[in-house]
Order: structure tokens, then sequence, then C-alpha cells
């Protein structure tokens, strides 16, 4: 344990080691408040669980040092087998990693700096552990504050949705992103004699996650210890949810608050995957103020009115030029007591002929047909769980090749909040389809703006753990679940139903080529909230009011460097994604590091099954005792019958070979 020099009313702690059941030592940081004997001074304390290395952040930033300067220890906690933190990882989310947390929080409430009260926080990997640890009800953990988190690992995660595989994120992003960022050393300076141990076990055992998820293409057994869907009744202490329309996640916030039967709050803005005072697009907000005020409630017990407070505020959003490079969504912050509040019904439409959204009950018997194009989907945006862009563009690109019914010009507003669904009659000549449902506010001036949307590999509409091939030709009755939303649509305003069968990037194609049809008989069903009422052209009034957040910074590179590009090989037919993104992080005067990824990704028109796309995940520790460079580059392409990935690490210190890996492996399609 070492004390850092006081600044800012704050002490930090660095590399408190916490001892598990089996021998192995979990590495802790600590932001403490300020004042004599602080190590018998006890204190309620909030804590991270996350594998992403606190040694690389600096010290006396970020949240931890928030929540130390308003009486609480801020404390960040490496998983096992990552950073600072002893033994071995070889998968996120283990039943392992949730037993850790439970022996952390035990072994912390004992300590004599801390008074036996304690809240766990964060986003993304996080907030998943904030749940998967209340399922466990540790006596100590007295309340949680998940961020932008999932409660089911399978249909609501980065891997799969509806059954159908991701295909951008996990290549560029996250999942091989791991590969390298495990792989990185710890610091002699804070690890001290185990340093070469623990370095050397981290890399005999560094497995690359893809590997798990890949083989398991259906919903089972692996997904279900880190889901709390159908147990929610196991988490017994409150519960504060924060979540982002267009963060990848907007969904378990509302199912988790519907189920849970205890104290909770939720809290939607319009976000992507970044944090409230930062995101885009805003208004962002000062959300560890809003973090705070809850755990002044629920960990010292000060009565500050925010259990007062209606539990639902959301932002309901609305028509904006449909920009990548927006900044701010048009709206306002609408409260409720429930989910669905009184006046809360359903509207059905129903797909009607030359293109219409008609009332139910107005349809005509028939069907309209489209060819399958697997390159649908480049103005959808791309899925946000990490990358700084992606707000979806003017859809009317993608729907030159799709089927899109139309509504009539609406004569007053009209409010929806929850889960849209489309109810299909489809069918298809390839044994293998999936079929995609936009929902879209479309403008006077034709421009098309994505709500949110829904997928469903149609393989799997009877089970997502049993798929079975479609039957050429047979109509199937389909239900697909649209992404959960806030949206208040103008007057003059028409509501839109696109339907395809891809939504390339975000998804990785179906392999063969085919027709499909869609019935007339197929509905779009639209959870309708009472508008609020507001002049004519005007917007009601804001509900909730929030400290402001920082001011927007879109993210840039260099001229030359366009963060995000859809490109077209026009010989060839295929279309394709780059993205790029670079950052340094400057952790103190004696060191910083530099993080690069590149993604390219192709799919062809002609040949569905010609997918593949190809990164580069660069990580550089710059030191005054010289430089560790940490190269990963993955591969995964696809046939009809397989997917083959290969991966290959490298680390080199001061340029000279210190360390290489690689992996590769096939996995037969099961119906993908």
């Amino acid at each position: 344990m070492i004390v850092f020099p006081p600044e800012d009313g704050v002490l930090f702690i660095k590399n408190v080691m916490i001892p598990m059941s089996d021998g192995v030592h979990l590495a802790l940081d600590m932001h403490v408040p300020e004042g004599e004997n602080w190590e018998r001074r006890p204190q309620p304390l909030i804590l991270e669980y996350i594998p992403y290395r606190k040694d690389d952040v600096a010290a006396y930033s970020g949240q931890h040092h928030y929540f130390a300067r308003h009486g609480f220890i801020g404390a960040r906690l490496d998983c096992r087998g990552t950073g600072a933190s002893e033994g071995v990882n070889t998968d996120e989310y283990t039943e392992r990693e949730q037993r850790d947390a439970m022996e952390a929080i035990e072994w912390l409430a004992q300590q004599s700096w801390c008074n036996g009260q304690i809240g766990m926080t964060g986003g993304s990997y996080g907030g998943f552990t904030c749940v998967q640890v209340a399922a466990h009800r540790p006596p100590a953990l007295k309340t949680i504050i998940p961020i932008y988190f999932t409660d089911d690992r399978y249909t609501d995660d980065c891997h799969y949705r509806g059954g159908a595989w991701r295909c951008y994120y996990d290549i560029g992003a996250y999942g091989i992103s791991m590969v390298g960022m495990n792989a990185m050393p710890p610091y002699p300076e804070y690890s001290g004699a185990e340093w070469a141990r623990t370095w050397e076990e981290h890399l005999e055992h560094n497995t690359p996650y893809i590997l798990n998820w890949l083989a398991q293409q259906k919903d089972g057994p692996y997904w279900r210890p880190g889901s709390l869907r159908g147990r929610y009744v196991q988490i017994e202490c409150p519960v504060f949810m924060i979540g982002g329309w267009r963060d990848g996640y907007p969904n378990p916030p509302l199912r988790t608050f519907e189920n849970l039967q205890v104290p909770k709050k939720l809290l939607m803005g319009p976000w992507n995957h970044s944090r409230p005072n930062v995101a885009l697009p805003g208004p962002r907000i000062d959300h560890l103020h809003e973090i705070v005020r809850w755990c002044d409630y629920w960990l010292k017990g000060e009565d500050n009115g925010v259990m007062d407070e209606e539990p639902i505020c959301f932002y309901m959003q609305t028509y904006d030029e449909p920009r990548a490079d927006r900044t701010r969504t048009s709206g306002y912050w609408r409260v409720e007591r429930e989910l669905r509040a009184p006046g809360s019904v359903e509207l059905v439409h129903e797909l009607g002929p030359a293109g219409q959204l008609m009332p139910e009950g107005v349809g005509a018997a028939t069907f309209d047909e489209y060819e399958y194009r697997p390159t649908v989907g480049i103005a959808g945006g791309l899925w946000s769980g990490g990358v700084p862009f992606g707000l979806p563009t003017d859809q009317r690109v993608d729907e030159i090749h799709s089927l899109n019914y139309t509504s009539a010009p609406l004569e007053e507003p009209l409010e929806i909040f929850g889960r849209p669904r489309v109810l299909l009659h489809a069918s298809s000549m390839a044994p293998v389809m999936a079929f995609v449902a936009r929902l879209c506010d479309v403008a006077e001036d034709g421009s098309s703006t994505l709500i949110c949307s829904g997928v469903l590999n149609a393989t799997r509409r009877d089970s997502l753990s049993q798929p079975t091939p479609l039957e050429p030709g047979k109509v199937y009755e389909l239900e697909i679940e649209l992404d959960a939303t806030g949206w208040r649509f103008a007057t003059g305003h028409c509501i839109r139903l696109s339907i395809c069968s891809a939504d390339f990037p975000n998804l990785w194609p179906t392999p063969y080529r085919g027709v499909n049809r869609i019935g007339h008989a197929s509905q779009l069903v639209l959870p309708l909230l009472r508008p609020r009422p507001a002049a004519a052209g005007e917007l009601p009034r804001d509900e909730a009011e929030f400290r402001a957040g920082d001011e927007a910074e879109l993210y840039d590179l260099g001229p030359d460097e366009p963060p995000w590009e859809i490109v077209q090989d026009l010989l060839g037919d295929r279309t394709g994604l780059n993205t790029r993104e670079r950052n340094i992080v400057r952790v103190s005067a004696d060191m910083e590091i530099e993080n690069q990824r590149r993604l390219e990704v192709w799919a062809s028109n002609r040949d569905p099954a010609d997918v593949v796309a190809t990164s580069q995940h660069s990580r550089r520790i710059v030191r005054r005792d010289g430089t560790t460079s940490v190269d990963t580059r993955c591969t995964l392409k696809s046939t009809v019958e397989a997917f083959h990935l290969s991966i290959d690490l490298s680390i080199k210190i001061d340029a000279l070979p210190h360390h290489q890996q690689r992996w590769t492996k096939s996995f037969p399609r099961e119906l993908l």
C-alpha cells in the first residue's frame, strides 16, 4: 500500500492488496477524504470493479476523486488476472470473478477505515458487475448504481442480437482490444517483488474472449451466470439505473426497473456509450452529482429528498436533421411514476398497399417482395459500446433497398415510450435469413431519421437456444422487439416502418442469397404515452433539472484521417467500413499511454457469405525507463459453412521482441 501526498482535500492510496480465499490478491486503489488518522476514521465506500487497468489512470482524477471530495471513499478494483491483480483471466463475467467481488466487499467492510456501508457503481463492464454482484446479496452492499449495463448477455450485449452475430464491434473494438490490454505489464513501482510473477502469469493464460463467444452461437448455460434476467428477485438492495437511448444497452434499464422489487430509480438520457457529462449527443448532465445524492441517502442516511422525486426520468427525444456530427438531441425531460403511465395504450398499424402504414383492420391481404441485400444498414450508425462516434444518418440511402411503409402526416403530436414491436408474416427462399425492422420519423422535407430498430434471425423464431432452418416459401409469424426509446413525433411528420434483412456493419450478413416476402397482415405496435401539452411548434417544458455537463467535443483526428468511412468497391460490388481511433493518456510526468485502433470490414453484395473483418490494436507505454509496445492483429472471415478466426499478439520492449502468441480456429456456423 502506497499513500500519496494529499491534494484537494483527498488522499490517494495505491495498491491495497485484498486477499481472496484461494490465495490470490486483487489490487485496489482508493481516493479517501483527507483527515487525521484516516485509517481509524470509518467512512462509506463506493466501489468500481472492472478489468481496465486502474494504474493507467492519473491519480487525483475521475469519479473516485469526485466521490472522495463529497465524503465517500472512492475505490477501484482490478479484476482477477488483469492490471495489478494476481491470478488468471480467461473470460469476462465468470462465476469466480463474481465470488471475488463478494469476498472483496466483505474484506473492505471489515477494515477500520470503512464503516461497512458499501455501494457499487460503474459504466459498461462496471455496470454489468454491479448487477451480477448484487444478485449474490453480500450483506455490506447497500446499493448499486449501474450505468449502461445489461441484464441478458445473449440478447443485449456486444456479441449477438436477435440471434444474429454482431459484425464490426468485437473485432474492431472491445473483443480484440482486451487481448492486448490483458497482456500489458503491471508496474514494478506498485507491484514490487510480485511484478515479474504477476505479468508472466497474465501472459501465460491470456485467452481471447472471442473464442468463447464464437463457440457459443446459441443461448444457453454459458450466458446465464452473468445475466440477471429471470432472477431479478435476487437483488435486495436499492438500485439507481442510468442509461442512454443511443447507447448499445437501452433495453436492460427499462426491463430491470419493471422487474425489481426494491427501492429503485431510472434515468434515461439521449446519450451514446459515454459518461453522461461528456456523452454525445447531449444535453450532457453532471451525473456524478446525481449519484452522490443517491448515495448520501442510502449510504449516509441523509434525508435529502431524492426518494420523494418521481422514480422515472427520461429524455423525450424529437426530430433533428439526421447528421452523424450532431452534438445535441432536441427534446425535453419528462418524469413518470410508472413505466406504463396512466393513459398509456398501444397504437397498432398494419402494412398497406403502395407503401402505406395504415390503421389496424384496413390493410389488404396481400404481400410485398424484396431481394436480400447484405450491405443494407450503412446509414444506421454504429452500435454504441464505446466507439466515440456513430450516430445514424438519413435513412433514405438504406430505404432504397428495403420495404417501406409510411403513415399519413400526423395531425397532432404523438409520443412513445418503451419498446415498439413488429409482428411480421414473412417468408424467405433461403434456409437462414434475418429480418430487420427500423422505426423512423419522416420530416416534411422527406428526410428519414432512425428512432430505433430490431432484429430477428428467423431460424431463432421459436427458440434462441434451438434454432431450425427456414422452409423455402413457408410463411412464419415473427415477433421482433425494437429497442426501447422515448420519442415525440411532431405535427406534420410521418411514421415509417422499414423492413429489410441486413444491418451492415452492425450485423454479420447471413450467408445465403434469397428473395423474401412480407404479408400486409403484418403490424407495427407502438407504446403510446399521453403527449405533454405545448404551444404549436414548441416542445413541452422540462420536468426535471440537472447540473450541466461539459461542452461537446466531437471526435476528430488529423485532416487526412477520417475516423469513420463507408467505402464502395464499384467493380467488385462490395461495401466496406473503415474506422480509426487514437488517444493518449498522460498518467504522470513519467508515463503516458497511447492507444490506436484500426478496422476494415468488407461485405459482398454478390455473395453474402463473403465477409471479412481485419483489425489492428496498438498500445504503447512510454516511461522514463523504456517503451513497451503491445500489438494485436485479428482477421475474421466467413464462408457458407464456417467462421475463420486468426489472432496475433506481439509485445516489444524498446523495439526488441519480447513475447508472441497466436490463435487460429474455425467455428461451424450454427444457422447464423
